[in-house]
C-alpha cells in the first residue's frame, strides 16, 4: 500500500490566552485534559481534551514570540489549526510539494507526544493551517533540529 495516507482527525488546535481560564469551560462540556505538555520548539503550552476519536489541543502561548501568541494579537482567541493523523509525514510532504503545494514546513519537525509534524500553508487549504502528524514511533526519519 502507498505510504503518505491520512489517516483520521488527530485534532482541533485553538489558540487560548489561558489554558487554566479557558479550559473551564470546556471542563463544563466534560471535555477534561488528558494530557498536558510543552512545546518548547513552537514556544506553547498545550492541553489535550478527548472527543470522539479525537481531540482538542488547546494552545497557550508560553513566549510573546511564539506563533500562537502571534496568532492570537492578530486574530484572537479561536481555531488555529486542524490536524490529520498521517502514517508517513515525509512522504505526504514530498507529494505535496512535487505538485507545488505551499508548506510551512518543507521537513517535520518534533511536536506534541513525540510525534513528527509539518504544517501546510493556508494559502495551500482554502485558508486553513493544517498539520500533519505521525505518531511516534512510527518507521520515520530523524526530525529537523532547526
Amino acid at each position: 500500500m502507498e505510504k503518505g495516507r491520512v489517516l483520521g482527525i488527530a485534532h482541533l488546535g485553538i489558540a487560548v490566552q489561558s489554558l487554566e481560564k479557558d479550559g473551564r469551560f470546556f471542563d463544563l462540556l466534560g471535555l477534561i485534559e488528558s494530557h498536558r505538555e510543552e512545546v518548547a520548539s513552537q514556544k506553547v503550552m498545550a492541553s489535550f481534551r478527548p472527543v470522539g476519536g479525537s481531540s482538542l489541543e488547546l494552545l497557550e502561548p508560553t513566549a510573546p514570540d511564539s506563533p500562537i501568541a502571534k496568532a492570537l494579537e492578530k486574530r484572537g482567541p479561536g481555531v488555529h489549526h486542524i490536524c490529520l493523523d498521517v502514517d508517513d509525514v515525509a512522504a505526504v510532504l514530498a507529494r505535496l510539494k512535487a505538485a507545488g503545494v505551499r508548506l510551512v514546513n518543507e521537513t517535520p519537525f518534533e511536536g506534541a507526544h513525540g510525534c513528527l509534524v509539518a504544517f501546510v500553508h493556508p494559502a495551500a487549504t482554502g485558508g486553513i493551517l493544517l498539520e500533519l502528524s505521525q505518531a511516534a514511533g512510527a518507521s520515520r526519519p530523524a526530525p529537523d533540529q532547526g
